[in-house]
């Protein structure tokens, strides 16, 4: 059974950080590039982050570049996603995703920035 299970969210204020996890299970972890999206009310859901199945290559949004931080342990089959320096519009709820010949999607966690 596929499972991507995403942790850490919460409330902070403004300037804050956060770290989220994604732990997956079900599947062979090091096949997949894996990618974290993010959905504010009202808005499409949108690419945050992404690397590469060996951690090599890896691509971050314009409005996240230098507050952001992805990372993998390919041997705890986990990623991450440290976020510093939050601004309210990063308010959404975060997902992680799995991909290589299918899309692998968790269920969300909610990241609020605010006062």
């Amino acid at each position: 059974q596929v499972q991507l299970v995403e942790s850490g969210g919460g409330l902070v204020q403004p300037g804050g950080s956060l770290r989220l996890s994604c732990a997956a299970s079900g599947f062979t972890f090091t096949n997949y590039a894996m990618r974290w999206f993010r959905q504010a009310p009202g808005k499409e859901r949108e690419l945050v982050a992404s690397i590469s199945r060996t951690g090599r290559d890896i691509n971050y949004a314009d409005s996240v570049k230098g507050r952001f931080t992805i990372s993998r342990d390919n041997a705890k089959n986990t990623v991450y996603l440290q976020m510093k320096s939050l601004k309210p519009e990063d308010t959404a709820v975060y997902y992680c995703n799995a991909r290589f010949l299918v899309d692998y999607w968790g269920q969300g966690t909610q990241v609020t920035v605010s006062l």
